[in-house]
């Protein structure tokens, strides 16, 4: 049996094929992992630093690099910090590094992910003056780098007016063409997400809110939450976390640049209610990463494509149930599964970075031949 797969709102941006997850296998959904799919342990704690996550991955400089947020046992804690490790092949990794330490009195700082021009590496860092537990919501600064190793001093990211956005930055710019970025930021008061776009090559000034209707939503946050970005006929499709709990995900689309959104629909994508990923293979190929799961446990963690963005009919196993590793470490919040997938491609494969248990930083290697359909042969329907 599957998932129901139909739309709510006929304003969805993409279907999902009837019957791609089998709902009565909860620990694979009936998915197969793609040939030569590997997964190489990036930092597991063991005296220290027992909580990780938000893991972003990007290319650059002939090397994959990994953010996260580590704290010593609990999710949003004041110690929390940014650390960051990198590799030239994917599956040895340098010990982790800090990119910016703990904050002072209730002050916390977490993963804001990555861009790069090519020559000049960012690292977004989303600072939070009271908490994350406040709800009050914070800001954004950004490091810079030339070599990977050694960093400018924190600036924060400023709108086009020349003035600090008061938001913390979604993880994962995109470039939709001609030199235009687009991400989201979380908003103050609390967490109200708005696509942005600049066309600063670094992404770090000139971010100007598009114009998205917010679905309505009860609290500090917005219904929208944690989304992320894939391309198809000249627009960009934004993909959110549900905060209303209907485990499916929710979908805008821009075809101005990101100037207008549409009014998000309720897509038929099930999803356990976490970060997820999206983007485009170098053929361009849509995809999703996420927990598809129609309800709260992150297992197990899948792929699915789409050839034209618009019907995603195929799936792959990445992780599953059976070879979930068991949580060792107690803290607030952390639970067994595989949370806030964040993917890059490189080096001819899609390369996948999360947090296993909220305390395995990790990452997933997919060839990207794999990945591509499987046309059919001739004779498969000879007698």
């Amino acid at each position: 049996m599957g998932f129901a797969s139909g739309q709510d709102e006929v304003s969805a941006p993409y279907t999902i094929a009837p019957g791609l997850f089998d709902a009565e296998r909860p620990d694979d959904l009936g998915l197969r992992p793609p040939a030569g799919t590997r997964t190489a342990t990036v930092f597991a704690p063991e005296a220290f630093d027992r909580f990780n996550n938000g893991v972003v991955l990007i290319a650059y400089r002939d090397h994959l690099y990994a953010q996260w947020q580590s704290s010593a046992r609990d999710e949003d804690a004041p110690d929390t910090r940014v650390l960051y490790s990198r590799s030239a092949d994917g599956d040895d990794w340098s010990p982790p590094r800090e990119l910016v330490g703990s904050g002072e009195g209730a002050r916390m700082h977490s993963s804001g992910g990555w861009w790069t021009d090519g020559d000049t590496l960012v690292a977004f860092v989303n600072v939070w003056p009271t908490g994350f537990q406040s709800g009050d919501g914070g800001f954004t600064d950004y490091v810079t780098s030339r070599d990977g190793e050694a960093w400018s001093s924190p600036q924060p990211v400023r709108d086009a007016n020349g003035e600090p956005v008061r938001g913390v930055i979604e993880q994962d710019p995109h470039a939709i063409g001609e030199g235009r970025l687009v991400t989201a930021f979380h908003l103050q008061p609390g967490l109200r997400v708005a696509p942005h776009f600049t066309d600063d090559p670094l992404g770090i000034r000139g971010w100007t809110r598009g114009l998205m209707p917010n679905l309505p939503h009860e609290g500090p946050q917005s219904r929208e939450l944690e989304p992320s970005l894939f391309l198809r006929d000249g627009c960009a499709v934004m993909v959110f976390r549900d905060q209303a709990s209907s485990h499916r995900q929710l979908a805008s689309e821009s075809c101005d640049r990101g100037l207008t959104w549409t009014r998000p629909g309720l897509t038929g994508m099930p999803d356990a209610r976490s970060k997820q990923s999206a983007g485009n293979l170098p053929d361009g190929t849509a995809y999703l990463v996420n927990a598809p799961n129609a309800g709260k446990p992150r297992i197990p963690l899948a792929v699915t494509l789409s050839d034209d963005g618009r019907h995603f009919d195929r799936a792959f196993l990445l992780r599953g149930g059976e070879d979930l590793q068991p949580l060792r470490h107690e803290g607030r919040y952390k639970r067994p599964g595989y949370h806030y997938p964040k993917s890059v491609v490189w080096n001819g494969a899609l390369w996948i970075g999360y947090a296993t248990n909220k305390e395995d930083v990790e990452v997933t290697r997919v060839p990207l031949a794999s990945l591509r359909r499987v046309a059919p042969s001739p004779d498969r329907d000879r007698p």
